[in-house]
């Protein structure tokens, strides 16, 4: 309910209990605190020129609807009308114009199955996201990242002029058969990721996810981090004129960074040489490590044992 504070507002009032037949004049003036003078008063009829203005006033509102009363001041004010500011706000007020907020856009968001969690062994968490870039001559290219947060190895790197939800799951898929499935799947809310056939895919493979908050792209680190390379030592570095060049390109580089590129987090070894001594059998499609703890014991029982042989 809007609060009666203004005379204007107070006279409508004591105007309307009257009319109602609830009191007298009087007893409305006394009552909200109105003088009997400004009750009774009358103000003058609007000239011809203020009718005028106030027409123009209503068609520019109607052409403009997100506009303000100063830029429709502005407007008059270049049409050659006198007219200031304040007198174009008090016009607007009483014909109930105004410029309705802007609503912000409902964010789709992913049920996550899963807690945000760090990655302790290999399959632990992987993660996906796309990367965009284009060809020489303009045409668009959209590439898809799977990578594994732990040994930091890029499962997937593949290149499209579009990716949609059906065509991300055939990549993953082979990711999976290649190196076995992970626990968790971390991602942002893009429409690839949280689209029902996605959903009903991972949940029959029984991997877990673990979306984003809205607008949090730190809470993805690894992929952020390996788009940042990827992006300073490939995209930026070569001329993609077609998009069998972009996937050759963007291949070898998959295979240079996993084979032979130094990671400083993995002491300056490669993710795959990182991989082999500490996790030197993945787990086959479908099983995983019991555990964090134990998935850790048992590689260091293997690596115990290579090494004594």
């Amino acid at each position: 309910m809007q609060k009666i504070v203004s005379p204007a507002h107070r006279r409508a009032a004591a105007e309307k209990v009257v009319a109602a037949g609830m009191c007298s004049g009087r007893a409305a003036c006394r009552y909200w605190g109105l003088a009997r003078s400004t009750y009774g008063y009358q103000g003058r009829r609007a000239t011809a020129a203020e009718v005028q203005l106030r027409k123009r006033l209503l068609e520019l509102s109607a052409q403009h609807p997100r506009y303000g009363y100063r830029r429709i001041a502005a407007l008059l004010r270049q049409e050659g009308w006198r007219a200031g500011k304040r007198q174009i706000q008090r016009l607007r007020r009483m014909e109930g114009l105004r410029v309705p907020p802007t609503r912000r856009k409902v964010v789709r968001r992913g049920v996550s199955t899963g807690l945000p969690t760090m990655a302790t062994h290999r399959n632990h968490v992987w993660t996906w996201d796309f990367i965009a870039d284009a060809t020489v001559r303009g045409g668009a290219l959209k590439m898809l990242t799977v990578l594994d947060e732990y040994t930091r190895e890029c499962h997937g790197l593949r290149a499209e002029r579009a990716l949609k939800a059906v065509d991300v799951l055939p990549w993953l898929a082979q990711a999976v058969s290649a190196h076995g499935a992970p626990e968790f799947l971390r991602s942002d809310n893009g429409s690839e990721f949280i689209a029902k056939i996605v959903q009903r895919w991972l949940k029959a493979h029984q991997i877990k996810t673990i979306y984003l908050e809205p607008g949090s792209p730190w809470q993805n680190g690894f992929v952020e981090s390996f788009h940042g390379r990827f992006r300073d030592e490939c995209l930026n570095r070569e001329q993609l004129w077609t998009l069998t060049e972009a996937r050759v390109v963007v291949g070898d580089f998959r295979e240079k960074y996993n084979q032979v590129r130094p990671h400083s987090r993995l002491g300056y070894q490669s993710p795959a040489t990182f991989a082999a001594r500490t996790c030197p059998s993945p787990a086959p499609v479908g099983l995983r490590p019991p555990s964090a703890g134990d998935g850790q014991n048992q590689n260091k029982n293997i690596t115990s044992t290579m090494s004594s042989d």
